[in-house]
């Protein structure tokens, strides 16, 4: 599947570079799409299963590689598009197709045993754990409020300073935040308390991250100084997201036996990509709000309000023993393992 998805991005780019007109653009954004939609899944699943008994040093490792190319990306293709949109596709579909060259000789092949049950009974199975359904809609804050990075944020932080070159220092900050101490971080925190716990605390700390951008909303007059604040929120927000991310994404596979990996990372993908859909349209209808009518403070209360009842609902979950505890299945196993024990700390 990760291969697939490299190679569906180069068609996809290549379809964007042939030519503008409507059912190719179509095609193309579809191929992308797709791409999107078999990788998430996909590379978390093999990350989880090379892993082993350090799955959450692995998917902070897999964060600071994600962060760093959300930064790079990004100016690269403003960079292409001062040419123009067909060398940027041109160049985006030559780095896809390097990409899937480079895996189909690096990755290593793996016999794959026959699967014990068919695909829809594995989705039945996955949609049927009610504990694994409430924590994917618990995390609807974390991709929430992440998103903020994109929409909110850099509006905050264009008008607080009246710069537009701003957004780029929030970006930056956080790539280099994200370098120095995502897998100091992880480390650290992995020996001390249980996984729900530094969940529960890193979406509070994502939520209070709009505190201090709240502080220079509606501000009369544009001021570089003003842009501090935003920055600050935007390094906690960054801060939440690497104490919380690699515990979720450790526990995943806990909640079921491993056969059921690739699925359980599939619905947490589509369960709280949706939630977190809704979260950032009413987050859109605030901000909307807010110019209308003046209550510039009301996108940063929702913000802070969806951080801390996620926060409140992970912890709620392991209060009542519903998150599993320790390493999840052995991905190579066969066997039905017994049910995943619970937190209690």
């Amino acid at each position: 599947m990760i291969i697939a998805r490299c190679a569906l991005r180069t068609m996809g780019f290549g379809l964007f570079a042939l030519g503008d007109s409507l059912p190719l653009l179509i095609a193309a954004s579809i191929l992308s799409g797709l791409a999107g939609a078999l990788f998430n899944p996909a590379v978390r699943t093999y990350v989880a299963q090379e892993a082993g008994e350090r799955k959450a040093e692995a998917f902070a490792l897999f964060n600071v590689f994600a962060t760093t190319g959300a930064l790079l990306g990004p100016l690269l293709g403003t960079l292409l598009l001062l040419v123009d949109f067909r060398a940027a596709a041109v160049t985006a579909a030559g780095v896809f197709a390097a990409l899937t060259l480079a895996q189909l000789l690096v990755l290593p092949a793996r016999e794959v045993p026959a699967p014990d049950t068919g695909v829809l009974a594995d989705w039945r199975e996955a949609a049927g754990n009610r504990r694994f359904l409430a924590f994917s809609l618990a995390m609807v804050g974390m991709y929430g409020l992440e998103n903020q990075l994109y929409l909110l944020l850099p509006r905050a932080a264009t008008d607080a300073s009246g710069w537009g070159g701003s957004v780029g220092l929030l970006f930056l900050a956080g790539t280099v935040a994200n370098l120095l101490f995502q897998l100091r971080i992880t480390r650290a925190l992995k020996a001390r308390g249980s996984r729900g716990r530094w969940i529960a605390t890193g979406l509070g700390v994502m939520g209070l991250g709009f505190l201090p951008p709240m502080l220079v909303a509606g501000t009369a007059t544009a001021h570089p100084l003003r842009l501090l604040p935003v920055l600050a929120g935007a390094l906690l927000l960054h801060l939440g997201v690497m104490v919380a991310q690699p515990f979720v994404m450790e526990l995943i596979p806990a909640f079921g036996r491993a056969n059921l990996t690739g699925t359980l990372y599939g619905l947490f993908y589509a369960v709280s990509g949706i939630a977190a859909a809704a979260g950032s349209a009413a987050i859109g209808w605030s901000m909307d709000t807010a110019g209308h009518t003046g209550l510039t403070w009301l996108p940063y209360v929702c913000c802070l309000a969806l951080g801390l009842a996620s926060a409140v609902a992970v912890a709620h979950l392991q209060r009542r023993r519903l998150l599993p505890v320790g390493q999840a299945p052995d991905p190579t196993a066969h066997a039905h393992p017994a049910r995943p024990r619970s937190e209690t700390r």
